[in-house]
């Protein structure tokens, strides 16, 4: 009876996760496909209101936020439409055929808003290539700036990212055994120019 009552489930012991709370993975992915983009769409607007003709006119703080509302809008909209068409279809992220119809529905949709329905079908053909070449130069770039990442920044015996300068930097960071035989190098040298002078004085 006393064992019976001792021994304990394991069940029990061990809370159930919250269904609530999201995976990591599924958070990072949806920030890395809209809103890192709609961020940087907004930083671009900013960067082309500084260098806007109409910039003495409306004032540069005025046409620099409104240059970067707009363009963040639109990214944030276009990224928003590219994932719901990838979701509603199944798709593979890298799947243009994402990108084409997200583009024409953002592009109907804001262009409706803006110029009618001949702004709608104006823009939705100008944000469908946009978009689509957009990602097409993205998921051929992504590589390159990857293997230019990894190789800034390499890993330690831990796993852990840290900051790499590459082979063709003058200044470079030494590990344990350079360091070593960098100061066996320098206490030779040392012991070289004692032994000179000392034969010097002698002589």
């Amino acid at each position: 009876m006393g064992s019976g009552d001792d021994q304990k489930l394991p069940d029990e012991e061990s809370p159930s996760p919250s269904p609530s709370s999201a995976p990591p993975s599924f958070r990072d992915y949806w920030r890395e496909r809209i809103l890192y983009p709609t961020l940087l769409g907004g930083v671009a607007g900013g960067g082309i209101g500084l260098v806007s003709k109409h910039r003495r006119t409306h004032g540069l703080a005025n046409i620099s936020a409104t240059y970067a509302t707009n363009i963040a809008i639109v990214a944030g909209c276009y990224c928003g439409a590219r994932e719901f068409v990838r979701v509603s279809r199944r798709a593979d992220p890298e799947d243009l055929l994402n990108s084409v119809i997200a583009g024409f529905s953002t592009g109907a949709l804001l262009g409706r808003l803006q110029g009618g329905q001949s702004g709608a079908i104006r823009y939705s053909v100008i944000f469908a290539v946009a978009g689509t070449t957009f990602d097409y130069a993205t998921m051929k770039l992504k590589p390159m700036l990857e293997g230019f990442g990894e190789s800034v920044f390499g890993q330690d015996e831990n796993g852990q990212s840290q900051f790499k300068l590459p082979e063709w930097s003058p200044i470079q960071v030494l590990d344990e055994d350079a360091l070593a035989a960098k100061k066996a190098r320098e206490e030779k040298l040392y012991s070289q120019r004692v032994l000179g002078k000392m034969s010097k004085e002698e002589s």
